[in-house]
């Protein structure tokens, strides 16, 4: 039973969750703690009126007279809407869940502790510039006017918590976390070695392939890898990966702009779609901000002030994953594996540097945990497993913990109205690593790619754990900004990113070595392409395809194959009429991501062996899982290759007879979960999505709670490698664990014809109605107007709250 599960069962004995969950009185409770959003609110700290303007949609928009005024406001409404998300947010960070949560959280905290998110917060928040410094407090201190002067939600009530007055430290904090969420190559470093060391050099870099033919694969000697063998579970990061959510730092967003000279007004367009993991409440919050030197549209992040995504009357900008690799593992010799004190460097041993922190436990005694550094940074055996003790001792090297605070970078990014201040901005923008696209209404678009990159030593490629001891696998500095990918107007018409490789073989430096495959980025660069007239309407259809290039290039190979019985017959008979789009109606779309599993299963099998394969599929491996596709694609074209063959048996066996086989078992799957009528096996039957609370919506939750804090259940379009992502983990299909989160189209002719969506809704509020609005839109793919000028707000408002002046002024 997880960490998770086992604290879920205390729910049970919760007189409150019994009351949430009761009809009629779990509304009636929830009703008394949703937001003031109409009338007159007096609160302290304002220099001034504030007028907050809600929509159709539940989106705030703020009117203030100056800009302190205004991120109080924007702190206020975040505070209103995402006040737990703020907190569990912040309490993640910290490694402060188990003192809410209990013992079972432990393992998190001790993570966070040792990566010691806290602690290079509290190192950069010197380094932040007065005029951020000034938004940071003022959005803090609204936080906290809205902690004093209204409910908190009932998350509180459940869990018996308590929100600490919010600090600009914690939005540094919130910062880092997503650094984190977004760099997770320490896994793949493990993931490789630990494949390496039990099927091979050669297995290991196919399926987790290195884009770096030119460079051969540096593997240190087996030994080095006897604390990874046999490790099945990793508490520490198993635990966190549950608490942040999909971890895989290969699939992700899409974002793209066109020219002018590709548009049907002559003026650029910009798009944007973002892939997260998926939940209640949604990551992003809506916003337009209007005061001071700000007027934008867009998309914030709660906890974090400004526009993260959108425009400001002039640029528009968005964003996706870059994925550069900036974390390395490095091997240390201690000087006693029990109780070390010292390490060896170069010959000559160094005092480790400590640090003991102590923290609370609800319901059980404090715990402690003991920090040790080398040069390279924290140790982590103990924080990842207990299995892997001190055996082998680690420290992780993370370019963050030497990158300057976001906050500069993204006021910066929200004044710019012209290209050189963009990259200025992204100048400052070190971690994590971006792919931005620009566009602005003089007709300039743009892409540049945003990072502080470690070039590492001759012979170290960062894919797998290197000795520490020797100064043979230093990082040589980072690669200059000047230096990374960067156009202003390409030659195209349009620039588009997908989480795909972004350079050719001839460029001098290593951004990363593992990408997504290009399926995405060539389908939307293939539709772009094709036209010259683009318009808001065509940008929308392009974020919404589900068009398979996997299943194109699959499906005749198939085809040519002979069918066993009737089954196989009709099963190949529906796959030829398949139009290869993941819509929900398809039933082509099930029989082709089926099989797919099986053939999947079969060829793994064929090279790791059953034990293995379940933990490629089930365990770290699956979060990775898209690499694979690319091998299966090659091979499906290689009817002879020696990876078709069973070692099992004694004949040899070919493509088609494993083909046939993964296409009997599939059928059977599908019949014994779903019936033996093949025409109700649509892909949105079998493919669904529900957004989960992240603390009170798990799987042993009681049903009760589960029903109340979790949506409905959706059909879902899309698979990992369309367009329209809704990604499904290998081992247990097909319900969708990441996926679409945001859709944005900015129209730089007329900014007002922008649109927008995203899911599932504004509000964290149990039973509010804009909890969980918007994502019938989402899964439609459909959006709403970006409302931006007071007109339009006004045409659409549903209410206004004016925050009053108390007599207490700050700022």
């Amino acid at each position: 039973m997880s960490a998770f599960s086992r604290w879920y069962q205390l729910l049970r004995k919760l007189p409150p969750a019994l009351a949430i969950s009761t009809p009629g009185l779990g509304p009636w409770l929830a009703r008394r703690r949703w937001p003031r959003t109409q009338g007159s609110l007096t609160v302290d700290g304002l220099h001034g009126p504030v007028e907050i303007i809600r929509d159709t949609w539940g989106t705030p928009h703020i009117y203030a007279k100056d800009e302190h005024d205004l991120f109080f406001a924007q702190g206020y409404v975040h505070a209103q809407d995402r006040m737990w998300q703020l907190d569990f947010g912040r309490l993640t960070g910290n490694g402060l869940l188990a003192s809410v949560l209990g013992p079972m959280l432990v393992p998190v905290d001790h993570l966070m502790r040792t990566l010691g998110l806290r602690r290079m917060a509290e190192k950069t928040l010197p380094q932040v510039s007065p005029d951020s410094r000034a938004i940071l407090d003022a959005y803090a201190a609204g936080v906290n006017a809205r902690i004093a002067n209204e409910p908190l939600p009932l998350e509180y009530t459940v869990l018996g918590h308590t929100p600490a007055p919010w600090t600009p430290l914690d939005t540094l904090v919130r910062g880092n976390l997503l650094s984190l969420m977004l760099g997770g190559n320490y896994r793949l470093e493990l993931l490789r070695a630990r494949l390496v060391a039990e099927a091979g050099e050669e297995i290991a870099s196919l399926l987790l392939p290195v884009h770096a033919p030119q460079s051969p694969l540096i593997v240190p000697p087996e030994a080095m890898y006897k604390g990874l063998r046999g490790v099945k579970q990793m508490e520490g990061l198993d635990a966190t990966d549950a608490v942040l959510g999909d971890p895989n730092i290969v699939t992700g967003s899409n974002n793209w702009v066109v020219h002018g000279q590709r548009t049907a007004t002559g003026k650029p367009l910009l798009a944007n779609d973002i892939h997260m993991g998926l939940g209640m409440p949604s990551p992003w919050y809506e916003n337009s901000l209007h005061g001071g030197r700000f007027d934008h549209a867009g998309y914030s992040l709660p906890g974090v002030p400004l526009v993260v995504i959108g425009h400001n009357g002039k640029a528009a900008w968005g964003m996706s994953n870059l994925g550069p690799d900036t974390q390395d593992f490095y091997m240390e010799k201690l000087d006693d594996p029990k109780s070390p004190k010292r390490y060896e460097y170069q010959g000559a041993w160094h005092d480790l540097d400590v640090i003991r922190e102590e923290f609370p436990v609800k319901g059980g005694p404090p715990a402690t945990v003991v920090i040790r550094s080398t040069r390279h940074g924290p140790l982590l055996n103990k924080a990842m497993s207990r299995l892997l003790g001190d055996e082998q001792p680690m420290a992780l090297r993370w370019a963050h913990s030497e990158c300057k605070p976001l906050i500069d970078a993204l006021v910066k990014m929200n004044l710019a109205k012209s290209w050189d201040d963009f990259r200025e901005a992204c100048r400052l923008w070190e971690s994590p690593g971006q792919n931005f696209v620009y566009a602005d209404s003089d007709g300039n678009v743009g892409y540049q790619s945003t990072g502080r990159i470690p070039i590492r030593a001759a012979g170290h490629q960062g894919t797998v754990p290197v000795a520490g001891w020797t100064g043979e696998n230093e990082w040589q500095g980072y690669i200059p900004f000047e230096d990374l990918p960067s156009s202003l107007n390409p030659p195209a018409g349009f620039a588009v990113t997908a989480n795909n490789k972004i350079t050719s073989d001839e460029y001098p430096y290593v951004i990363a070595h593992n990408w997504f495959p290009g399926y995405r980025a060539r389908r939307i660069t293939d539709l772009l392409a094709a036209g010259t007239k683009h318009t808001v309407e065509d940008m929308r259809r392009i974020q919404a395809e589900t068009y398979s290039i996997p299943a194109e290039l699959m499906r005749p190979h198939l085809l040519e194959m002979k069918p066993a019985d009737d089954a196989q017959a009709k099963a190949l008979a529906e796959l030829a009429a398949w139009d290869l789009r993941m819509e929900v109606d398809r039933v082509g779309a099930t029989l082709f991501h089926t099989w797919y599993i099986q053939v999947l299963r079969a060829l793994l099998r064929h090279k790791l062996g059953p034990k293995l394969v379940e933990r490629y599929l089930d365990s770290d491996y699956e979060r990775h899982g898209s690499m694979h596709m690319p091998l299966v694609v090659d091979l499906v074209g290689r009817p002879d290759d020696a990876w078709w063959d069973d070692p099992t048996t004694p004949e040899r066996e070919t493509r088609d007879d494993i083909l046939r086989r993964a296409l009997t078992a599939a059928l059977q799957w599908l019949t014994e979960r779903y019936g033996p009528d093949m025409k109700s096996w649509t892909w949105g039957r079998v493919h669904t999505v529900t957004y989960g609370h992240n603390v009170l919506g798990g799987p042993s939750s009681p049903k009760p709670l589960r029903n109340a804090f979790n949506t409905r259940t959706l059909p879902a379009r899309g698979d990992t490698y369309s367009v329209d992502g809704a990604s499904f983990i290998w081992s247990r299909p097909f319900n969708v664990v990441h996926g679409t989160a945001l859709r944005v189209v900015i129209d730089l002719s007329d900014v007002t014809k922008s649109v927008a969506i995203h899911a599932p809704g504004q509000t964290e509020h149990l039973f509010h109605p804009h909890r969980d609005d918007l994502m019938d839109l989402n899964q439609k793919a459909e959006c709403h107007p970006l409302l931006y000028t007071r007109q339009a707000v006004e045409s659409q408002a549903k209410s206004t709250l004016v925050l009053q002046p108390g007599t207490k002024r700050l700022g």
